[in-house]
């Protein structure tokens, strides 16, 4: 069975609550909805871009900060106060270091013109190649076999 590779974009901070969750990590798009993460699939590969530590933001943060695999499960819901009850999928995130993006930029297949490199981020979730994938994943030193890279 073949996976596919997706970026999903938040903040650094929400980036990372969602990889430091335990007993599981995982992931929230498109500020809580849920159709996007129905096009995900367990077993699926996901890295977090941030570009900015906090949402809204004014730092050029610009940087991958956490990939792991999608785990078995469909998408659910799961309160978080003030009444915002956004739509997740469970990830298993692995061991990496957070990665500047800029050096990447020029190697990526999805990236058509590196003046424009940013328009394909305000999807907030879209689907990469192995190739580029494996480019982030190398980038933040992370495991490729644990990636199924």
């Amino acid at each position: 069975m073949t996976h596919k590779n997706w970026i999903a974009i938040a903040s650094a901070e929400h980036a990372r609550i969602g990889r430091d969750h335990l007993p599981t990590g995982f992931m929230q798009v498109g500020h809580g909805k849920g159709p996007p993460l129905k096009r995900i699939a367990p077993g699926d590969c996901v890295a977090y871009y941030s570009p900015a530590t906090v949402y809204g933001g004014g730092d050029k943060l610009q940087s991958f900060v956490s990939i792991g695999v999608v785990l078995p499960g469909e998408p659910y819901t799961a309160a978080m106060g003030d009444g915002f009850v956004p739509w997740r999928r469970d990830v298993r995130y692995v061991p990496a270091q957070e990665a500047g993006i800029a050096p990447l930029i020029e190697s990526f297949d999805f990236v058509e013109d590196p003046k424009r490199w940013g328009a394909k981020f305000r999807f907030g979730l879209f689907e990469v190649d192995a190739h580029d994938m494996r480019l982030i994943a190398n980038a933040m030193g992370a495991d490729l076999a644990e990636l199924n890279l």
